[in-house]
């Protein structure tokens, strides 16, 4: 299998654990262990678990925390995986052949079209534009579906636009893939944390039975380190799915299934904080916008991410690399999504040293304009 390198992930790797003002991560600031809420001893439970394989499939327990961010759903429509970016290979692996058309969108995350391919598939792009708010038009999906379309694959919130598809839009998808038969795969892991309309965007999965959906406790929930992630999806796609993920991760393991389960039974709380960091966050990003020449942005309504546009004539890797070499500010380049002068940029994580790397960040942009 060939296949190319996932230039994001490997920039994040080589580059993100060396800064002292890290842009560009995009989970809300971490929890740990210690912040959860129970009534539970939580530590004596983890110091007494056996540590064999655990629930294979995901315990009811924590399927039933999983539901509770959906409108429909049972047991038989979930199975766990390790994080959502394992999700979105099981999905692909379990449904896509050599030949089959995929469609996708850029910039987004490189899995999503890239992946695809090294299964042989086709995969048809659409380009994401900042001039449309990075939205893309109905009419070119419409373009470039045919017979042979097999999957369409989306992340909403997307990383890094932060394009979202509400309900109007959604529907008129499903429509779409209703007509030519085929699957809508979305990537919801940055769903949860929208700070205009204080509510969960619906999600596809509720309205298509063709819908698969991945998400994980990663990004909105602050636990990425959990390495837990869930798939959604029709009864047969989800058994068909169990019985490819036998060849891959076997279990989640039980202590992830119990802490999985604490982090969704304390949900609330953990998404209301999300909420208060994100809107605090992005009222100063606003005021930083417009008193900034060298930076624009499409901020986004929900998710923890967007794409930074800058104004400034240096390319985006050697931009990105020089500013952490001399000021320890870490963004990721807009290179590593196939787009120039622009910045992936995180706003979730601690306030402090956002408004900080932002300062830096503006300082050498004005000294190297």
């Amino acid at each position: 299998m060939n296949i190319k390198e996932f230039s994001v992930e490997t920039y994040m790797t080589n580059h993100e654990n060396d800064c002292l003002y890290n842009l560009s991560d995009t989970c809300v600031d971490s929890l740990s262990i210690y912040d959860l809420k129970s009534d539970e001893d939580i530590i004596e439970n983890i110091m007494h678990t056996k540590m064999d394989y655990g629930p294979i499939v995901g315990s009811n327990r924590l399927k039933d925390g999983i539901l509770s961010l959906y409108e429909k759903g049972n047991y038989d429509n979930i199975t766990i995986t390790h994080g959502a970016i394992n999700a979105n290979e099981l999905v692909m692996m379990s449904i896509l052949n050599p030949g089959d058309h995929v469609i996708a969108l850029t910039p987004s995350y490189q899995q999503m079209y890239e992946f695809p391919r090294t299964l042989g598939c086709d995969v048809s792009i659409i380009e994401l534009k900042e001039e449309n708010h990075w939205m893309p038009f109905i009419e070119e999906f419409k373009q470039v579906i045919n017979q042979n379309t097999k999957l369409i694959a989306l992340i909403s919130p997307n990383n890094p636009t932060g394009t979202t598809f509400d309900k109007a839009y959604m529907l008129s998808l499903i429509e779409l893939a209703k007509e030519y038969d085929c699957y809508i795969l979305v990537d919801e892991i940055y769903r949860g944390i929208n700070t205009k309309t204080k509510k969960l965007t619906p999600s596809f999965s509720d309205y298509y039975d063709k819908a698969i959906i991945t998400s994980s406790l990663s990004k909105v929930f602050s636990f990425a380190g959990l390495r837990l992630g869930w798939i959604k999806g029709n009864k047969d796609i989800i058994d068909l799915i169990n019985y490819r993920r036998d060849y891959h991760i076997i279990s989640s393991g039980p202590l992830d299934d119990y802490l999985g389960c604490l982090v969704l039974e304390n949900k609330d709380w953990i998404l209301q904080r999300s909420m208060s960091i994100c809107e605090k966050n992005k009222a100063y990003i606003l005021d930083w916008l417009e008193k900034e020449p060298l930076v624009s942005c499409v901020l986004p309504d929900e998710g923890t991410v967007c794409f930074l546009h800058y104004h400034i004539n240096i390319p985006s890797l050697e931009l990105c690399e020089r500013l952490q070499k001399e000021t320890g500010v870490f963004f990721v380049p807009g290179s590593c999504f196939d787009q120039e002068y622009f910045l992936r940029f995180g706003f979730a994580q601690n306030y402090d040293i956002l408004v900080r790397g932002l300062e830096i960040f503006s300082k050498w942009s004005h000294e190297n304009a």
